[in-house]
């Protein structure tokens, strides 16, 4: 009875686990979107992506170099001068 109950809550754990990957994964996945439409961008591959980043001035590539360090951070440094994205 106890060995079914572990499995049971083990189980439950990896669902809520796989469910909050694929959340983050939806997140992402929507930012991206986002960037090639507020950009422009027709190809939706990172071929597209790299055209567009050739063709920006510096300001441009600043801002958008800015966006992406944004929102795919590593939250395993928590002091500012430690890490380098």
């Amino acid at each position: 009875m106890k060995n079914s109950a572990l499995k049971g809550a083990l189980g439950a754990l990896a669902v809520v686990g796989v469910a909050l990957i694929a959340k983050k994964a939806v997140q992402r996945k929507r930012f991206i979107k986002g960037i090639f439409d507020e950009y422009g961008i027709k190809e939706k591959s990172p071929f597209g992506l790299a055209d567009k980043i050739r063709e920006m001035n510096d300001e441009e590539y600043q801002e958008l170099k800015g966006k992406f360090k944004k929102e795919f951070h590593s939250k395993c440094c928590r002091k500012e001068n430690t890490c380098e994205a």
